[in-house]
């Protein structure tokens, strides 16, 4: 016995309250893994909605949730030559999950070193909301300088990263919301768009001089992907990138949405989808990718360029309440799960 340790289990498909923290045996890093004592754990509505809903092919149960971490390098498998008990790193689980623990193993070749003096909390905001946002717009949606950029749902960490990386690609970026996020929205470089208004579609050919290059679409639903689309100016491309109005209006959007975009994918009329390679294939084949763009990432966040948002910093223990905050859409951004031992070496 190597002592114990804490993490989130789900036995069970349902609310919030199906978390359960555990007690459980300290685990061991294999020959090629380290062992991270984690001091920072994203919470995205992708763990919502596992914990939530069945879906084929996902975890099955029990799991941990928790697909990125950041935290310090506590023990290194007898294989490891290029990381040391001492150093902070960042990670990308894989698909894996397993982030909502107080230690984790993971291959060394998966970590990336965070720079001294970024904060855990904003280099954890960092690693799947950029990275899929570099991933959406360079290599699906293809976009160029100029480009007049849509992200449906811009108010989440996803979108706000999408919105910093289209800005910082000199695009024209637009960003669609309530109306309550529209000041993070314009201060990551877009013009908000408020999709309460009567005619947002008139309202959002004005803004686009005749509508947008690119759409990218975070929310979901058959209706909402028609207006996507709708907003598109001839050959421009749609892509969606998440299905986050089934937190309120539930797993059933999805199937219309998945029959809607196979008729989009053969309608006449210039329009197109965007396709590309994702976050479950590509950092996977990529690795040299992956480990310079988070690396890259990291370097941009410590100077300033890029400003991930933060909803709220939540003790690990609390992943509960985590849960129903986003469940609620009571947060602009990423709330990440901090431990005791956050910000310490």
């Amino acid at each position: 016995m190597n002592g114990s340790t804490h993490r989130f289990v789900v036995h069970r498909r349902g609310g919030p309250e199906v978390l359960q923290w555990e007690t459980v045996d300290l685990p061991e890093p294999g020959p090629d893994e380290v062992r991270v004592r984690v001091e920072a754990s994203g919470v995205s509505a992708y763990d919502v909605m596992l914990r939530g809903h069945r879906f084929p092919g996902f975890p099955s149960l029990p799991y941990t949730p928790g697909e990125d971490i950041v935290g310090v390098v506590d023990k290194v498998g007898e294989d490891v030559t290029d990381l040391q008990a001492g150093q902070r790193v960042g990670c990308w689980t894989f698909g894996d999950a397993g982030g909502y623990s107080e230690y984790l193993c993971r291959p060394a070749a998966e970590q990336v070193l965070v720079p001294d003096g970024l904060d855990p909390a904003v280099a954890v905001a960092i690693i799947i909301n950029y990275l899929t946002a570099s991933l959406a717009l360079h290599q699906a949606a293809k976009v160029k300088a100029g480009d007049r950029l849509l992200v449906q749902g811009a108010g989440g960490g996803l979108g706000s990263a999408l919105l910093q990386l289209g800005h910082a690609a000199e695009l024209q970026t637009f960003g669609c919301d309530a109306l309550e996020k529209h000041p993070q929205i314009q201060s990551d470089g877009a013009q908000p768009i408020d999709y309460r208004l009567d005619d947002v579609l008139a309202h959002t050919r004005t803004l686009t001089d005749g509508g947008a290059d690119v759409v990218i679409d975070l929310v979901g639903g058959a209706r909402q992907l028609l207006r996507s689309w709708r907003m598109l100016r001839p050959n421009g491309r749609l892509l969606m990138l998440g299905m986050a109005g089934s937190l309120q209006s539930g797993t059933g959007i999805i199937l219309p949405s998945l029959l809607l975009l196979g008729l989009m994918a053969i309608w006449p009329g210039g329009r197109r989808l965007a396709k590309g390679p994702g976050m479950d294939t590509y950092p996977r084949a990529h690795m040299d990718w992956y480990q310079e763009t988070l690396a890259g990432f990291f370097d941009m966040a410590l100077e300033g360029r890029l400003v991930p948002r933060l909803a709220q910093r939540v003790p690990l223990s609390d992943a509960t309440k985590a849960h129903a905050m986003l469940e609620r859409a009571e947060v602009s951004g990423k709330i990440v799960l901090v431990s005791d031992s956050y910000g310490t070496i």
